[in-house]
């Protein structure tokens, strides 16, 4: 399964209202990169670069062990209050539960995407992957 289809699937899962496959598509699609589009770098990169606690929690989803937990506060500071309200507002749900299913779904989708090398596998081009792969290493 991809990153996309387990993202969809999860999102199913945590969020109650979120039962249509194609609505949540377009919804994380926008969210998570723009165009339709699932940049697992992108989505990194915005949570890695928030520095500090944030940092160390992305960090923690990116190992085998324990995934540290980020707030539904948390989410929205990153990704953008404006983006979180955007994503609640396509799938018919308030801002809330858009940031409280999102707070529970992205350690998890992370980190099920990050076993066994499927997450670098996910990134393209070896830029990118140098990119992000010097994000982890400071």
């Amino acid at each position: 399964m991809d990153f996309k289809d387990m993202a969809i699937k999860m999102l199913m899962e945590k969020v109650g209202s979120a039962r249509d496959n194609d609505t949540s598509a377009s919804a994380l699609g926008e969210l998570f990169g723009g165009n339709g589009k699932f940049d697992i770098a992108d989505i990194l990169g915005k949570f890695t670069g928030a520095g500090g606690d944030i940092e160390r929690k992305t960090k923690s989803w990116l190992g085998d062990g324990d995934n540290d937990s980020i707030s539904a506060s948390q989410l929205k500071d990153v990704m953008g209050r404006d983006k979180i309200d955007a994503f609640a507002a396509t799938l018919g749900i308030d801002s809330d539960e858009a940031s409280g299913g999102l707070a529970e779904l992205l350690p998890e989708l992370i980190d099920k995407s990050s076993r066994g090398g499927n997450l670098l596998d996910s990134v393209s081009g070896a830029g990118r992957l140098a990119s992000l792969a010097s994000k982890f290493l400071k």
